[in-house]
């Protein structure tokens, strides 16, 4: 009885917390329309973001930030959930432009907040979509703007990392950045692939320290992947779902 009644507090809680949610990330798109300026905009979604999580019943945590250069960046993180993209919104300073799917640019609301506060969208199935978005990362990149990504490109039910895309790298070995491993812990049981309803709890951002680019090699984007990745599934305690990007040679 006890037990049956906790559950059905736990999921009024949940669907409540998930109206709230809805209507402050609709009060994000309204701002993001009228509000001139996108570093504005920018600062803005990121309060509502900060707002939004402990509405959800989740504790943030962020570690490491003063490990967070002041100028420009590639940030990399592990991808465990639909909350990611949020959480990290919240965690880190205003400034970041965050690399996206293609096809959340196609979202009704979600793809013109995306669009509105400077997210960069590219295109994972058609060839000539790739290269063409990859050149325009390159031109960010070496014009100092301070990236995200989330190189596994996906996730699924399946807890662990996957094997990282290059495209992160490349942009900062040609723009000339540091890459900064970010672990993002928490997220995956909160709201798992499918689910609909938060499940309250801690949700922490470490981020640990810059990697230089390595010296000029056919290997240098490798080499910084492979390191990128180790360090985070260091801190990850999950599974590595593809141990051969994790070796050496």
């Amino acid at each position: 009885m006890h037990s049956a009644l906790a559950g059905a507090l736990s999921t009024i809680y949940g669907i409540a917390a998930l109206v709230v949610f809805v209507l402050l990330f609709l009060v994000a798109t309204i701002l993001a329309l009228v509000v001139p300026g996108l570093e504005t905009r920018r600062a803005i979604v990121r309060q509502l973001a900060r707002i939004a999580l402990p509405l959800l019943g989740l504790r943030l945590r962020v570690e490491g930030l003063e490990r967070l250069p002041d100028g420009s960046c590639v940030v990399v993180a592990n991808h465990a959930s639909y909350l990611d993209g949020v959480v990290m919104k919240a965690a880190l300073p205003p400034r970041f432009s965050f690399v996206i799917k293609r096809e959340a640019s196609s979202m009704p609301v979600v793809g013109f907040l995306l669009r509105r506060i400077g997210s960069e969208f590219v295109d994972r199935h058609d060839a000539g979509g790739r290269r063409r978005d990859a050149s325009r990362l390159l031109r960010k990149a070496e014009r100092g703007h301070a990236l995200v990504f989330f190189p596994e490109g996906t996730f699924d039910e399946t807890a662990g990392l996957k094997r990282f895309h290059a495209g992160a790298f490349v942009a900062a070995l040609r723009g000339g950045l540091p890459v900064v491993p970010v672990v993002i812990r928490g997220a995956r049981r909160a709201l798992p692939n499918r689910a609909l309803i938060v499940r309250p709890g801690p949700v922490t951002v470490e981020i640990l320290e810059p990697l230089g680019a390595p010296a000029a090699s056919r290997h240098a984007v490798n080499e910084l992947r492979r390191e990128s990745r180790r360090r985070i599934l260091a801190r990850l305690e999950e599974p590595d779902l593809a141990p051969q990007q994790t070796r050496v040679g």
